[in-house]
C-alpha cells in the first residue's frame, strides 16, 4: 500500500524528532552506507534462491535510497532554515506528505470496509433457480405484467413476506407487489 519513498518519509518524520544537526548528518551517514550495501546485497542475491518469508532485498534497497533521499532532505532543508534541532511539525513539505498518507490510508480503510459489508451482504443473499408448473408460471407471469416487474421480483418480494409459525406452517399476508 505504502511506496518506499511513503516508508521511508514516515520513518524518518518519526525518528528524526528533536535530532540536532550533527545526528541528522550521522543519519544521512548511515543511510547511504546502507543504501550501497543493500545495492551490493542485491547483486550478489539472486531472487530464485530465496525462500518465501526472507524480505525481497530489491524491496529493501529501494527504502534505503529512499530513506537516504528523505535523510539528505531533512538535513538539507535544517541547514536553509537553520533549525538546531528537527521537528517535524515546523517541516512543511513532509507534513503535507503525512496528511496525504494519512488521507489514502483513511481512503483504503474506507474502501476495504465497503468491499468486506460487500461481501458479507453477498454471502447473506441467495441465489436459487426456481422451476414452476406451467400453472403457477403463467400466474406468476401474469402477476408480473400485471405490475410491471420481472417475475423474480415478484418472487422475491413474496420471499420478503413469509412467516413461519411456531407448527412451521408457512404463511403469507395479502399483498400487492410494487
Amino acid at each position: 500500500m505504502w511506496s518506499a519513498e511513503d516508508v521511508a518519509r514516515s520513518a524518518v518524520r518519526r525518528q528524526g524528532e528533536g535530532l540536532s544537526v550533527e545526528q541528522v548528518a550521522g543519519k544521512v551517514t548511515e543511510a547511504q552506507r546502507r543504501e550501497r550495501e543493500t545495492q551490493q546485497q542485491l547483486l550478489d542475491s539472486p531472487a530464485e534462491g530465496r525462500g518465501r518469508d526472507e524480505e525481497d532485498p530489491a524491496d529493501l534497497a529501494d527504502q534505503w535510497v529512499a530513506r537516504h533521499a528523505e535523510w539528505r532532505r531533512v538535513a538539507s532543508l535544517m541547514s536553509e532554515q537553520g533549525w538546531p534541532l528537527y521537528r517535524p511539525e515546523q517541516d512543511g513539505q513532509g507534513s503535507a506528505w503525512a496528511r496525504d498518507r494519512d488521507t489514502r490510508r483513511q481512503d483504503a480503510l474506507a474502501r476495504h470496509a465497503r468491499w468486506q459489508k460487500e461481501r458479507q451482504d453477498a454471502r447473506d443473499e441467495l441465489k436459487t433457480q426456481v422451476w414452476l408448473n406451467a400453472d403457477a408460471s403463467r400466474r406468476l407471469r401474469a402477476i408480473a405484467d400485471r405490475t410491471g416487474l420481472q417475475p423474480e421480483q415478484v418472487l422475491a418480494q413474496l420471499a420478503d413476506r413469509i412467516r413461519m409459525d411456531d407448527t412451521g406452517a408457512l404463511t403469507v399476508d395479502t399483498f400487492t407487489p410494487h
